[in-house]
């Protein structure tokens, strides 16, 4: 009976591990997402999906909305240095509140996405971006991927959580 009570402690429930398998798993599918959509198209090829979405091949040599894009160069480094070091400090915060469901959801969601994009930086030079949505009176929104998604949705997850302590 106590092996039982063990295995579902509060030490237990705090662990790290679940919140690096989520990461792992947003890496998997940004970076499989990747490869098949630089293996069916051409840089700057696109298929039209829908009246508001299509995939189109696009590299991103800069940051969120192509910021910094045409640099020279040194941006790669610097945005990789920013995303690693940000990485380790999620991972302390994952140590630190493991027992926060709605928080770590979050900061997994982010961790994956920052390091997908880290990996394409390291390898390509650039991140491969391919999901475009558009809409006749705004144009088309700028190209991004799994990984930007995983940590929009993480920021939104990590603002839900601050509203709900603060509503508490």
């Amino acid at each position: 009976m106590a092996t039982n009570k063990s295995r579902f402690s509060a030490k237990s429930s705090s662990s790290i591990t679940p919140w690096l398998g989520i990461a792992a798993v947003v890496i998997l599918l940004d970076q499989l997402s990747k490869i098949t959509i630089t293996r069916l198209f051409t840089l700057g090829e696109e298929k039209i999906v829908t009246s508001f979405f299509n995939l189109v091949l696009a590299y991103n040599s800069g940051a969120a909305f192509s910021f910094l894009q045409h640099a020279g160069g040194w941006q790669r480094y610097f945005f990789t240095a920013i995303a690693l070091g940000a990485a380790a400090y999620i991972i302390y915060l994952l140590k630190k509140h493991g027992g926060q469901r709605l928080f770590c959801w979050a900061l997994a969601l982010i961790l994956g996405g920052a390091i997908g994009n880290v990996i394409d930086r390291l390898l390509y030079g650039h991140v491969i971006d391919f999901l475009d949505f558009h809409h006749a009176a705004f144009g088309h929104f700028p190209a991004f991927n799994l990984a930007d998604s995983a940590i929009c949705l993480g920021a939104g997850l990590f603002i839900l959580d601050e509203l709900r302590r603060v509503n508490r």
